[in-house]
């Protein structure tokens, strides 16, 4: 499996980006892991492979940040990004 790249902070963008798109699976990953409430510092850890141990604010912000970017998409920006054409890339 390829290492997933990502950047600290996503797009602050009221549409969905190119960005959005290649990271489908991770805002899903996210939002199974907050419904299943599931421990914070362990997503962080699985799904950026950050250690919240060693980097605790720079873990926070990433998880925090893809985490409020996962809810958007969930809540309005989804039908952007389920009705562009090519659909999710991943």
């Amino acid at each position: 499996m390829p290492k997933l790249t990502f950047l600290d902070d996503p797009p602050p963008d009221d549409n969905v980006t190119d960005y959005d798109r290649q990271h489908v699976g991770l805002y899903l990953r996210l939002l199974d892991a907050e419904t299943q409430r599931a421990n914070w510092r362990d997503v962080v850890k699985v799904v950026f492979g950050i250690d919240p141990t060693s980097h605790y604010s720079r873990a926070r912000r990433v998880y925090e940040g893809h985490l409020a970017r996962a809810r958007f998409l969930a809540a309005s920006g989804h039908r952007d990004l389920l009705s562009r054409k090519g659909g999710p890339k991943g």
